[in-house]
């Protein structure tokens, strides 16, 4: 089976679906900045304060080559995996890409009492958050295969769409 990945702005639900997308199928879920973490002994903040975002999202280009040739994964990727060119073809070629698309208010909502999203440090309020994420619309776009909303929804109703778009999809 194809793997399934997650892409969408900070907030979005990219870990909460994958994780339950991964109850109702019983697949396995790769967190991109989870795994980034692990093999790099210290969290995101802390890359991005020492090493640069640069170097970060190298570290998730190389992530996503190892896991391409793996099947039947859901992928939850970070928010700006999918900024980067290579990183788009890459997705194409390693599964079905699905965007959750969320509206400025709702990810403030859910991330305002977190200090963990580095390029939201001093960004928290909606104009901020919607300039952050028009930068990053036409990306995201260009990259998914599905699009789904979830603001208002429950895991569970976004895995229903993503399982009946992915039937439609392939």
């Amino acid at each position: 089976m194809r793997n399934l990945l997650f892409i969408g702005f900070m907030g979005a639900g990219k870990t909460t679906v994958s994780n339950a997308m991964s109850r109702i199928t019983k697949r396995l879920v790769i967190d991109t900045d989870h795994e980034i973490e692990k093999r790099e002994g210290r969290k995101i903040k802390e890359i991005f304060e020492t090493e640069g975002e640069a170097y970060f999202r190298k570290a998730e280009t190389e992530l996503l080559r190892k896991l391409s040739d793996r099947k039947d994964l859901l992928i939850s990727c970070g928010g700006g995996m999918a900024l980067k060119e290579e990183n788009r073809k890459l997705m194409k070629e390693c599964g079905t890409v699905v965007l959750l698309t969320v509206k400025p208010e709702t990810v403030l909502g859910r991330i305002k009492d977190t200090s963990t999203r580095p390029l939201l440090k001093d960004r928290k309020d909606a104009a901020s958050v919607k300039e952050l994420m028009d930068l990053r619309a036409g990306a995201y776009t260009e990259a998914a295969d599905i699009v789904i909303t979830t603001d208002g929804k429950t895991p569970e109703e976004i895995c229903r769409e993503i399982l009946e778009a992915e039937k439609a999809y392939v």
